[in-house]
């Protein structure tokens, strides 16, 4: 394979602080050289003038549903939908069926990626056997195996006892404990949010209370063991001011919010619009303003999108039976700068971090930055560019989205995996 030289870009890595316009050649896997004019024969070349690129961006929130639940996606179709949303590096959750409770799991995901996806993926570990949250899983053969995180994501650890074995364990393997913070006694039937918009819509809510008590609870259990805990897709602003009270007595916490916990709220959603039920549930104004103030100060560090296909056959049912969850790979990067950059909120810069440098400190990944001698994942992306999103052409195999005929500004333009171009959008 001949390097890769992408020419004239805004080349911008948070790692380093490196913000100028310059080439980057790739070869052999690695970031070979990031400077002016470099020598262009005999490579193969990527026009990047007037884009910004940077290190590879990381999901690290991401359901395959491979193995078990292939009619919805695969770690084939994910790879791809990852790479057409700018992702280089996507860390996929483990409820599948079987559950990723254990080391063979664990490389079979590893394998099937390998083979198929045009991305890197980092599988996560189950808590529990069988995400039960009952018996603990084998949480040192699979991180032997090649999982970078445990977690239970969709079915929380109920059981503070088992939580803070889990915890003492992972902190012995010093591998980070992902948690779904969810009462279910509290939560239990609801359907959206607790508020007057579920009032008016006849719904049974799902209150703030049920994520703010177990986040409560996990920092505490996190200070006791010492343990690395990452609160995945945090919504409300009690959870958010824990989070900042927990880091400001370094605590080895940290936390993540999803584009569509800061973009939507509870009173944008369409009525029984079952492409809008997610958990947690899209939250109140108040709750999405805080989320974004945490964004802004740095006491969320990543911005995952907890990417959630379902078959049509299935959400597309009465919004009290339909599963929770949407789609989120291909709108990340636009609906992130819409809020965030384009409304003056956070440098870009900053922005860039919240995928790479972030996510990559979290689980300890040797990725997320661009310098000489990293691997060579890259993306590139116009900021400006306006398109409109259609999600009957997304790479997924699922199509519940609430963002179908949204416009947007700001596109990936390329993702490049081990120096080779994966995804590039037609220009």
């Amino acid at each position: 394979m001949k390097p890769l030289l992408i020419k004239n870009g805004r080349v911008m890595d948070p790692a380093s602080g490196h913000d100028a316009i310059a080439d980057v050649l790739l070869a052999d896997g690695k970031v070979l050289q990031i400077g002016a004019n470099l020598d262009a024969s005999g490579v193969d070349l990527f026009d990047a003038t007037g884009l910004i690129v940077a290190p590879g961006f990381i999901d690290m929130h991401v359901h395959l549903r491979e193995p078990g639940f292939e009619h919805a996606e695969t770690i084939e179709t994910g790879g791809k939908a990852a790479a057409a949303g700018g992702f280089t590096s996507i860390c996929c959750m483990p409820n599948t069926m079987p559950v990723n409770d254990s080391a063979t799991v664990t490389r079979f995901i590893i394998e099937r990626a390998r083979h198929l996806s045009p991305v890197n993926v980092f599988p996560i570990g189950a808590i529990t056997k069988g995400s039960a949250g009952e018996e603990l899983a084998s949480i040192g053969a699979m991180k032997q195996a090649g999982a970078v995180a445990i977690s239970d994501d969709g079915r929380p650890v109920m059981n503070s006892r088992v939580m803070r074995r889990a915890m003492e364990l992972a902190s012995g393997w010093d591998i980070p404990v992902i948690d779904h913070c969810e009462d279910l006694n509290l939560s239990a039937g609801g359907d959206m949010h607790e508020g007057l918009a579920s009032v008016r819509r006849g719904l049974r809510g799902i209150p703030s209370a049920s994520e703010d008590v177990m986040v409560a609870r996990d920092i505490l259990l996190a200070e006791v063991t010492g343990a690395r805990l990452h609160i995945a897709h945090i919504s409300t602003s009690n959870a958010v001011a824990m989070v900042g009270y927990a880091r400001a007595r370094n605590l080895k916490v940290s936390c993540e919010a999803t584009p569509h916990h800061f973009v939507l709220t509870d009173e944008e959603t369409i009525p029984y619009d079952s492409n809008y039920k997610m958990k947690p549930p899209l939250r109140a104004p108040r709750d999405i303003h805080n989320v974004v103030n945490g964004l802004v100060s740095g006491v969320v560090e990543v911005i995952a999108t907890d990417h959630a296909p379902h078959a049509g056959s299935e959400k597309m049912q009465e919004f009290e039976r339909c599963p929770f969850g949407i789609l989120g790979l291909e709108t990340a990067i636009p609906l992130s700068l819409e809020v965030l950059v384009h409304s003056g909120r956070i440098s870009l810069m900053r922005l860039i971090g919240l995928f790479t440098t972030g996510p990559a400190r979290v689980l300890q990944l040797d990725r997320g930055r661009l310098a000489p001698g990293a691997h060579a994942d890259v993306t590139i992306f116009d900021p400006n560019l306006g398109w409109t999103y259609d999600v009957n052409k997304t790479f997924s195999k699922s199509k519940n989205s609430p963002f179908h005929d949204r416009r947007m500004r700001g596109a990936p333009i390329a993702s490049i995996v081990n120096g080779s171009v994966v995804y590039e959008r037609e220009r």
